[in-house]
């Protein structure tokens, strides 16, 4: 499976995962903390934005190859730069920073599965990380609660039916399944936004 990412593809990845992660730490850290944590929190966040990034982006890309199409992931330069400054600056991470493109023309059904996967990954991948959260403490903790918060952002951003998000494909393919996907995303998000995040850095590092 791995063989089926291109040098050129892992490289885009990496990109747009080390900048994305950048983005989160600036999202959730704000002012006032000290230089060690806040590169324990990118550490934190690029592992986390990681996995729910690079995952988001596979399961496009194999759901795509699934049905015959050639897919390969492309950062997008300008998108990424627009992540990172709007996080800086006014605390929303804008967290669309490239696309896996398919080469052919899949059918509407074909479209919203493929898009549908993405954010529904991203959903499953709470899971494990909530648990994390529940169950342990320390850095543990700190990594349960900010995968299953990240993993629920990027779902739910990727819900929205807007321009070239997944939202709008699976919307135009199939309501209920928008509307099932999006009223979790967000209600997930919704869930996560207590404790705060420098709560578990403070009291639980």
């Amino acid at each position: 499976m791995l063989e089926r990412i291109p040098p050129r593809e892992w490289r885009d990845l990496a990109v747009a995962w080390f900048a994305i992660s950048i983005a989160f730490t600036l999202l959730f850290v704000g002012s006032g903390i000290s230089l060690p944590e806040y590169f324990l929190f990118f550490a934190v966040a690029l592992s986390t934005v990681g996995i729910g990034f690079v995952a988001h982006e596979m399961a496009h890309k194999f759901t795509a190859m699934g049905y015959g199409y050639w897919a390969e992931f492309r950062k997008d330069n300008l998108m990424l730069l627009v992540a990172v400054v709007m996080a800086a600056l006014v605390q929303v991470v804008f967290a669309a920073p490239g696309a896996t493109l398919i080469s052919g023309s899949p059918t509407r059904e074909q479209n919203g599965r493929i898009s549908a996967v993405g954010p529904l990954v991203n959903l499953l991948l709470c899971i494990p990380f909530l648990l994390l959260a529940v169950a342990a403490g320390g850095i543990f903790g700190l990594i349960g609660t900010v995968g299953w918060r990240v993993n629920a952002m990027l779902a739910a951003f990727n819900m929205l039916p807007v321009g070239g998000l997944d939202g709008r494909k699976v919307l135009a393919w199939n309501v209920p399944v928008f509307a099932a996907l999006i009223a979790v995303s967000f209600a997930l998000v919704a869930v996560s936004l207590e404790p705060g995040i420098l709560g578990w850095i403070s009291g639980r590092v």
